[in-house]
C-alpha cells in the first residue's frame, strides 16, 4: 500500500495528504511539542537540533563545514541537476537544497553555541521527516566505516584472496548475472579460471576481510612493500544485499547478542571452513578500484566525512541535502564504547545495497579500528529529518 506524504502540524494535530509515493513528510513546526511526534521521551534533555558536538570538541565544526562544502560541490554537477529534475517530494528542488546549504553554513560559522544555532535553525528552516519503516517516522540506524587492512599488489602464498576491479566488458554482462560462487568459487580462490581472470588488483590474507571491503565500499590498504593506498566502490552485480550475519543466526550458529561485526568476525576466526558455506550465500559481487590514498567517497562522488555523512536510499532521499539524525550512537570513552543520545546535523552523501526504503540510515563512522568498533555496535531506532529554508 502506498502511503501519502502528510503535512503534520504538531500544535493542531492536522494531517493533510498531498503527494503519493513520497518518503518524507513536512514537520511544519519543529519547535512545538516534540513528544507529540514521538521524537524522544527525553526531549528536554536532548532537544531536536541541539548539536552540542559542533562545539564539544576541537575540529568538529571544521568537519561540518567541509562536509557542507562537499555537498555544495555536488549540487553544481549535472548529476545533481538530473537527480532533482523529477524529485518525488513537492517543494524540494536542487535550488532550495543549495540555498539551504549555503545558509546553514553561514549559521554554523556565525553562531557561537549549540543553543544559538538551534534557535536560528528552528526559525528559518522547515523539517521534512522521513516516514520511516512504519509511517510513524521510525528509522533503523546502522554504522559503516573505512577499514584498514594488510594487502599486496602481488599474489603470494600468504596473500592469496583477490580484490577485483570492474571487468572491461561488465556493461555487456547479460541477465541473469553470475552469482558470487560462479565468479570466485566457493573457496574464493577460483577466480582465475573464469570471467574474473586478469582483473585482480590486490591480494589479501583473510577472505572475510575481502568481504568486509566489499560491504563497507572502501578501505585503506597497508601494502606489503611498505606503501599505502586506498580502494573504493567501482560497481557490482545486480543481486540484492543479503546479510551473512542473519544467515548465521538463522542456522543457529550465533546468538542475537553475537550479531555484531566483532561477533561474526570471531565466529569465522574460530570456524574458518564455514566461510565456504556462508560467503557464497551473499550472491552479489562488488568490484573495487584503487583511489590512491584518497578519502572514502560517497555515492554522489564526494568524500564522506566521519560523523557528518550518512547513506540512504537515493531513489527516495534528496542527495547532498542537509539532514538531522536523532538517535543513540556509540562513542569511544577510554577503552570502552558508550551509547549517547544525539541530535546531529549531517549531509546525505552516500548509499548502499542494504540501505533501502525510507526506514534505513547508515551512519559513517570514519577510518580504522575505533570507527569499526563503533560501527559494529551501531544499530537501533531513531528519526531522520531533512532541513530546507522555509522561504
Amino acid at each position: 500500500m502506498i502511503k501519502p506524504l502528510v503535512l503534520l502540524s504538531l500544535n493542531l494535530g492536522i494531517a493533510l495528504g498531498f503527494n503519493q509515493q513520497a518518503p518524507l513528510r513536512l514537520t511544519a513546526e519543529p519547535a512545538a511539542n516534540i513528544q507529540a511526534n514521538q521524537i524522544s521521551a527525553n526531549y528536554e534533555d536532548s532537544p531536536l537540533g541541539f548539536d552540542e558536538q559542533l562545539w564539544g570538541k576541537s575540529g568538529d565544526k571544521v568537519a561540518m563545514l567541509k562536509s557542507i562544502d562537499n555537498s555544495l560541490r555536488y549540487i553544481e554537477t549535472p548529476a545533481a541537476t538530473k537527480a532533482y529534475q523529477n524529485y518525488v517530494v513537492q517543494g524540494i528542488s536542487r535550488d532550495r537544497v543549495k540555498r539551504s546549504l549555503v545558509r546553514f553554513r553561514q549559521l554554523v560559522t556565525t553562531n557561537n553555541s549549540a543553543a544559538e544555532l538551534q534557535a536560528a535553525v528552528k526559525k528559518e528552516f522547515a523539517f521534512y521527516q522521513s516516514v520511516g519503516k512504519d509511517n510513524k517516522g521510525t528509522v533503523t540506524f546502522t554504522g559503516y566505516y573505512e577499514p584498514i587492512y594488510q594487502a599486496s599488489r602481488k599474489q603470494t602464498a600468504e596473500y592469496k584472496y583477490p580484490i577485483y576491479k570492474l571487468p572491461a566488458d561488465f556493461n555487456s554482462w547479460k541477465d541473469p548475472q553470475p552469482e558470487r560462487a560462479m565468479l570466485e568459487g566457493t573457496d574464493g580462490l577460483q577466480g582465475a579460471t573464469g570471467p574474473m581472470a586478469g582483473n585482480e588488483i590486490f591480494w589479501m590474507k583473510d577472505r572475510f576481510e575481502v568481504i568486509l571491503v566489499q560491504i563497507q565500499g572502501s578501505a585503506e590498504l597497508n601494502l606489503a612493500d611498505g606503501s599505502k593506498t586506498t580502494v573504493g566502490f567501482a560497481g557490482g552485480t545486480n543481486f540484492a544485499y543479503s546479510s551473512i550475519g542473519k544467515e548465521l543466526a538463522k542456522d543457529g550458529k550465533v546468538t542475537p547478542s553475537q550479531l555484531t561485526l566483532q561477533g561474526i568476525t570471531r565466529y569465522f576466526q574460530d570456524n574458518p571452513k564455514e566461510l565456504d558455506v556462508y560467503i557464497p550465500r551473499y550472491k552479489r559481487f562488488i568490484f573495487m578500484k584503487e583511489t590512491f590514498k584518497g578519502e572514502a567517497m560517497g555515492s554522489i562522488n564526494v568524500p564522506v566525512t566521519p560523523d557528518r555523512s550518512i547513506a540512504t536510499d537515493k531513489s527516495m532521499m534528496p542527495p547532498g541535502a542537509l539532514a538531522l539524525v536523532h538517535t543513540e550512537l556509540p562513542y569511544a570513552s577510554g577503552r570502552s564504547i558508550q551509547q549517547k543520545l544525539v541530535s546531529r546535523y549531517v549531509l546525505d552523501q552516500d548509499t548502499g545495497s542494504a540501505i533501502t526504503g525510507p526506514g534505513r540510515v547508515d551512519y559513517f563512522m570514519g577510518t580504522g579500528k575505533v570507527a569499526g568498533d563503533r560501527a559494529g555496535v551501531t544499530g537501533g531506532p531513531g528519526y531522520l529529518y531533512y532541513l530546507l529554508l522555509k522561504s
